[in-house]
């Protein structure tokens, strides 16, 4: 009898929960006859591939630092929880996936525990921007990390990190949900009554901060373009709190809820005024002009300008090595400068066209590791198992 493949992955939120249950079905394909024994800690979807959870994963499904500290015990047993069953079973191959500061700690308990254990880790966290000792930190009990962007090897191997692949982003797998079909280019192409969106983040903190200059740079929009259609996607657990923030909007947007209405919004967008974040990059795949703004507490920004050592924290303008998107960060992301930065990036003329064809560039980068991430994932995964652990 052929003796299962054992994969233990870790994945700590919804989103790396979505991407292990597409790197199982891979991984499944790979293997053809030979039977998978799937362990380790997941939510619904990793569950539906047969996955045996270790523990709940809303255990350690937490976000920010208040919830952090008050779970803290919990979480710090969850932890050695998890990288003692993973070092019992003594798996082909370890795949912890994005939440680093769980997974990265679990990984190093693994390697003290059962140095044998081939391990990955898929999502590279973002010493490219901060913290960057953490690259070399992670070096000694990270096999090989697994990319979802372009510009990621080479920064890992600057900062002495582990071996980098990149294997690409899911987005790419979607770009048909995020194009317009005819009656929604039509949309986008009319500049006298364009379709704008508002993309004031999804995080309570950033929603807050935003919200007060976005709504008075769309007024000043308006003014100048009377006939435009604002529309605000929203997260469902935001939409009573951005429903209160645009109640004394001069001009209010049409706030749509969920990822049909999102996707459909992006379709017909002609432009945006958007949060930096992962938003920039799927309104650059979208080939939506883009104006982006982070505002936060000043002691936030104080600690951001220390921290990150970087020419924009724009993912568009990181992967192509230019300043395409105008982002305006703190006092810079003024109601004035907003408005007439979105209103260039609206009208035909050099600047739109200049975030056109650098979205242009995003999107052959994206492509370069080919149409399926997770094919990708699974082949520089497995490129472990038949080479010693540590490379």
């Amino acid at each position: 009898m052929t003796r299962p493949f054992r994969l233990f992955i870790v994945a700590g939120e919804a989103s790396g929960d979505a991407l292990g249950a597409r790197f199982v079905a891979r991984l499944r394909a790979v293997l053809g006859d030979r039977p998978l024994e799937l362990s380790g800690v997941g939510g619904e979807a990793l569950i539906a591939e047969g996955l045996h959870s270790v523990f709940p994963q809303e255990d350690i499904a937490v976000m920010g630092f208040g919830p952090v500290v008050a779970r803290l015990p919990l979480l710090l047993r969850r932890m050695s929880d998890t990288a003692r069953a993973a070092a019992v079973l003594k798996p082909d191959l370890l795949l912890t996936i994005d939440a680093p500061d769980f997974s990265l700690r679990v990984a190093k308990k693994v390697r003290r525990l059962a140095p044998s254990i081939p391990i990955a880790h898929w999502v590279c966290p973002s010493v490219w921007a901060w913290r960057q000792g953490r690259a070399r930190r992670m070096k000694p009990h990270v096999d090989r990390i697994l990319a979802l962007l372009p510009f990621e090897p080479a920064a890992l191997e600057r900062l002495g990190g582990p071996e980098t692949v990149y294997v690409g982003h899911p987005l790419i797998e979607r770009l048909q949900d995020y194009r317009p079909g005819p009656d929604e280019a039509i949309r986008r192409d009319d500049a006298a009554e364009p379709t704008i969106l508002v993309l004031p983040g999804s995080r309570r903190s950033e929603v807050r901060h935003l919200m007060p200059p976005f709504g008075e740079a769309v007024a000043l929009v308006a003014a100048q373009l009377p006939q435009a259609r604002f529309v605000l996607p929203a997260v469902p657990r935001l939409v009573e709190a951005i429903t209160q923030l645009t109640a004394d909007w001069r001009i209010k947007p049409k706030i749509v809820m969920g990822e049909a209405a999102k996707l459909a919004a992006f379709r017909e967008a002609r432009a945006a005024l958007a949060a930096s974040g992962t938003v920039t990059l799927e309104l650059a795949l979208s080939q939506v002009p883009t104006v982006a703004a982070y505002r936060g507490a000043a002691w936030e920004a104080m600690l951001a300008r220390r921290l990150i050592k970087l020419p924009s924290v724009i993912l568009p303008n990181l992967i192509i090595g230019e300043s395409v998107v105008p982002e305006f960060i703190q006092d810079e992301a003024s109601p004035q400068a907003l408005a007439n930065a979105l209103l260039a990036a609206t009208a035909d003329g050099p600047a739109r066209q200049r975030q056109l064809d650098g979205f242009v560039k995003v999107e052959q980068s994206m492509r370069s590791a080919g149409p399926s991430p997770a094919a990708n994932a699974v082949d520089a995964a497995l490129a472990l198992v038949r080479e010693p652990a540590g490379g």
